[in-house]
């Protein structure tokens, strides 16, 4: 059997044309890996994971170390309400993942208990249920006007301060937080904590 040239050149480019599609597919393939969690962040100049690990901690050990907080704890487990991290910032921040951080963190020393806002509702919701509901048992309800009030409030606002020219970026961010008594008024703890970011233009651009 004889074979043209012309089919061997069509043949010869579809070999070429499949390959190279084929090694394409090879590059591009995603590799996904498991990282460490608690590494540090370094991708850009904006608030990271790994700001918000560093706030939490630090204001986590400022209060439990207090000595104000120590007497407090003494010999009971106050009823904190922990306000959401107020976002002052011009950033993005999901300010909740640091609330939620330090509460955690409180909660696991032991020493506090919490009475959570965010879920008041649906609290009210099932409560309303399980009393006017003609499907459920009066005697396994739980009765309203028993919850536990709170008796200090925690709160906090993360603010920041951006410089820049053509040659540098610098960051500046603040974060403070407060322990306050709801009977009296008076804030028992306080502390802040900073970080400064700053980006310079390299040889080879940013």
């Amino acid at each position: 059997m004889i074979i043209s040239n012309k089919f061997k050149t069509v043949s010869t480019y579809a070999l070429v044309g499949l390959s190279a599609l084929v090694l394409s597919g090879c590059a591009n393939k995603a590799v996904v890996s498991y990282g460490d969690a608690q590494a540090v962040e370094t991708t850009d100049i904006n608030f990271g994971s790994t700001d918000l690990q560093k706030v939490a901690s630090q204001m986590t050990d400022s209060l439990l170390s207090s000595p104000v907080v120590g007497t407090m704890t003494a010999n009971k487990r106050p009823v904190v309400f922990v306000e959401r991290i107020k976002n002052k910032t011009s950033e993005h921040i999901d300010t909740e993942s640091i609330t939620d951080s330090i509460s955690t963190q409180m909660l696991r020393s032991g020493k506090f208990r919490f009475v959570d806002m965010t879920r008041v509702e649906s609290v009210r919701e099932q409560l309303t249920f399980q009393n006017e509901d003609v499907l459920v048992n009066p005697a396994t309800a739980v009765a309203f006007g028993k919850q536990i009030g709170a008796q200090y409030m925690l709160y906090g606002n993360l603010s920041s301060i951006v410089k820049s020219n053509a040659d540098k970026s610098d960051v500046y961010y603040k974060f403070t937080m407060r322990l306050m008594d709801m009977e009296s008024g008076l804030v028992e703890w306080a502390d802040e904590t900073e970080i400064r970011k700053t980006k310079e233009k390299s040889t080879f651009g940013w």
